[in-house]
């Protein structure tokens, strides 16, 4: 999917900054490929991901579904059949989807069941970008297409002379309804389909509007049964047909849109978002968004894979979390509450997993979206209204699924850097302290904090209490604890914020200096036995002691000392690397997709394909050896991505493994949510100008960067030295240029001092 370029001239691709109003010269959904990560399987994953045509952070995603009703897989790459165009909530193959319903044409005989109606189609006959998704229904010889609003779609189908023409909506299982209303072109209806997280009231009701005439109506009800010439049908899985005649080239357009507050919302959606425009108006407008959005960020290279890379991941920051709150008549923000089952007031957003997203994608809203944070924010505020919790991982409600406190660290850091509404500030900082301070009366097991009670007692989460991930939870806990401290002690709550600072050092408890890694420690005192550091999962979660002992993210000097210092702390980190990928999988009883992916990639025990890992490579920026991270950051972002079906080196995951890429390619990483700083690495760009929302600008230049000059020689900030392993958010944030000499040597003198080094508590002067 490359751009028009002319190949065996050298080149530079220069972005304009003057696309934020009107169509550029450069188009950056252009760059984008939707269907990287979509080579993906139970067993392997490049992404787990979906094309998802779609709006920034919107309501509704709509998806080409390759497989069966239900499967988490919805498209495969390799699949060669569609069976339908559906709306998707679906933040991941894992938590599966909700509220989903589709839309698919045929032509000639009657087919409707979703096996019987799949039609092959081929990727040269498909386009999918953000804003746009074609394809030829080569059984049929139908082009579907569809353009995306927040909340709506329009839809065309462009249709061969035919006799029988149809448009079948398929409302799916677990509870639905369709309405067909011949007289006003429209069908109306439910779906109810979902894998939890929802009330017992819980509805998407949806109305699809037609600019043709139906000559035939049908629905079908439970076990594929036509009812023929019927208008109604309401069972645990319905659908409706509506048929046609057509000419050659003929185009039926469909507008549809859904609510989860009621049908008269629905129709509101619809006429507010869509209305009397056409088909290409909502395709240009959802482009003209995307451009904005994508445009924020402007880089400059010679390596168009990389920047179609770059686009497509960033694409995928832009996704989630999404919109749960829709605009009534009245012109208020309205949401149904997937919590309490009640229609409120004010902001809602759902589908995210903050034990992922904590790390990379919440600092860049602080960076580029803070007004987005701020109402995301707010619906935190309101998700513990609703529930008395805060969510860890919501879809659309609690889930139970994965582990730690993570809300703790995005609310705080959202604060810290402003980006919270001063009437929601003590509400969520009571949502934080009952996290830390209550373990009984959870919805589910990864709300709050479950151990909570030993933790508080003891400082750690034991190996022998049936508690399991013990390990991560207390070393996650602990860096939670560390985000409460920083944001008792802004708020002036000293006492708050002294118990918090303690607790933060609760990781040491767990640091055994026999082996110099984090394990399993019994109620007793004693560690766990036996220990193998190669065990993934136990008293680690989806990782093992090698991939979780690097996560202090609060005292990364502490760890150091804990190992007895810079020597043998780098010394841990290049065995990480240069190790064979040996592991033991006993704990899941065979290999999971994650220890797959490590393995293969033959670059040792280093699991870039999962988070707790992510942030390790910088890490050598603490210990006096940063062109290390150099080093390693560049053949993480030249060797696990692209832009590509396979372009993932793991579950993608909400956009935060694609947020690792769109910061480091970038040349920093927020190693420490809840610090105000970003920790250098290298720069995949000869250049990049983030334009910040508060107007100002941001370049970062790599002088000399090439495929071969990943070291950084020398820095400059604003025309002035710059030694420092770090930029400091308030710098980033006045705007200005960070300049990088490139070269491909090591400069072994630079950033070796230690007041180059980062932030860590156990040394809490910057």
């Amino acid at each position: 999917m490359k751009l028009n370029v002319l190949f065996g001239t050298l080149f530079t691709l220069v972005f304009s900054a003057n696309t934020y109003a009107q169509e550029s010269e450069i188009s950056y959904v252009d760059y984008v490929n939707t269907l990287m990560g979509t080579d993906s399987t139970f067993d392997l994953s490049n992404g787990n991901t979906y094309p998802a045509i779609a709006l920034p952070w919107g309501m509704n995603f709509w998806t080409p579904q390759t497989a069966e009703m239900g499967d988490g897989w919805a498209y495969k790459y390799d699949d060669y059949k569609i069976r339908g165009i559906k709306q998707t909530h679906q933040p991941s193959p894992w938590l599966n989807d909700y509220a989903a319903f589709s839309l698919m044409a045929i032509t000639g005989q009657l087919k409707f069941e979703e096996e019987e109606r799949a039609s092959w189609f081929s990727h040269k006959a498909e386009t999918a970008k953000p804003h746009h998704y074609s394809v030829y229904l080569a059984d049929y010889d139908v082009t579907a297409e569809v353009a995306p609003t927040e909340r709506a779609a329009h839809f065309k189908f462009t249709f061969p002379e035919s006799d029988s023409s149809y448009i079948v909506l398929d409302a799916f299982n677990k509870g639905s309804m369709v309405k067909i209303i011949p007289e006003e072109r429209k069908i109306i209806g439910y779906a109810r389909n979902n894998h939890g997280g929802v009330p017992e009231n819980f509805h998407n009701y949806f109305v699809a509007e037609f600019d043709k005439d139906f000559e035939v109506n049908h629905t079908w009800k439970d076990g594929w049964e036509l009812q023929q010439d019927s208008n109604n049908a309401e069972a645990d899985h319905v659908g409706a047909i509506i048929g046609f005649k057509t000419k050659k080239g003929e185009e039926v357009n469909v507008k549809v849109a859904s609510s989860f507050i009621s049908p008269e919302q629905a129709q509101l959606n619809l006429d507010s978002e869509i209305g009397e425009s056409d088909f290409k108006e909502a395709k240009n407008n959802a482009k003209e968004i995307w451009n904005k959005e994508l445009g924020r960020i402007q880089v400059e290279g010679n390596n168009t894979d990389h920047i179609e890379t770059f686009y497509s991941s960033l694409y995928r920051v832009l996704l989630f979390p999404r919109k749960f709150y829709e605009i009534n008549k009245e012109g208020e923000r309205v949401h149904y509450s997937p919590y309490n089952g009640e229609v409120l007031r004010g902001y809602m957003f759902t589908d995210n997993g903050f034990w992922d997203t904590f790390r990379a994608v919440f600092p860049f809203f602080n960076m580029m979206y803070p007004e987005l944070n701020k109402k995301i924010m707010a619906g935190l505020a309101n998700t513990y209204k609703e529930s008395g919790w805060l969510p860890e991982w919501a879809s659309p409600g609690h889930r139970d699924v994965m582990i730690g406190s993570n809300s703790a660290p995005i609310i705080a850091d959202a604060y810290l850097k402003g980006n919270v509404y001063p009437e929601d500030v003590e509400v969520l900082f009571e949502a934080i302290l009952k996290n830390a301070n209550i373990e009984e009366g959870r919805p589910v097991a990864s709300v709050g904090r479950e151990g909570l009670n030993y933790y508080n007692e003891l400082g750690y989460v034991p190996y022998d209490v049936d508690i399991n991930e013990n390990a991560a939870r207390t070393l996650e806990y602990a860096y939670a604890d560390w985000t409460i401290a920083k944001m008792a002690e802004d708020l002036g709550k000293e006492e708050i914020a002294d118990r918090f600072y303690r607790q933060a050092y609760n990781y040491k408890k767990l640091f055994d200096p026999s082996t110099n890694l984090m394990r399993g420690k019994n109620e007793d005192g004693t560690f766990q036995e036996p220990f193998n550091p190669l065990k993934w999962g136990d008293a680690f979660t989806e990782g093992n002691s090698l991939h979780y002992t690097w996560s202090v993210f609060q005292d990364v000097e502490g760890l150091i000392d804990l190992m007895g210092g810079e020597e043998e702390f780098t010394g841990k980190l290049d065995e990480v690397f240069e190790m064979p990928p040996e592991f033991d999988d006993s704990y899941y009883g065979f290999t999971i997709h994650e220890i797959r992916e490590m393995q293969i990639v033959n670059m040792g025990n280093y699991a870039h394909g999962n988070q707790p890992i992510q942030h390790m490579i910088y890490l050598y920026n603490y210990a006096g050896e940063p062109w290390k991270t150099q080093q390693r950051i560049r053949e993480v972002l030249t060797k696990l991505y692209a832009p590509t079906p396979d372009g993932y080196p793991g579950d993608e995951d909400n956009g935060q493994t694609s947020a690792w890429y769109v910061f480091s390619s970038l040349g920093f990483y927020p190693v420490t949510p809840g610090a105000p700083q970003y920790v250098i690495g290298s720069p995949l760009f000869d250049k990049a100008t983030l334009q910040l929302q508060n107007g100002n600008e941001f370049k970062i230049i790599a002088k000399n960067n090439s495929e071969e000059n990943f070291y950084i020689e020398s820095a400059s900030l604003n025309g002035k030295d710059w030694n420092k392993n770090y930029l400091n958010y308030e710098d980033m944030m006045r705007g200005g240029t960070l300049q990088l000499e490139m070269t491909n040597t090591p400069n072994k003198e630079r950033g070796v001092n230690k007041e180059a080094v980062p932030f860590s508590l156990s040394s809490d002067t910057k």
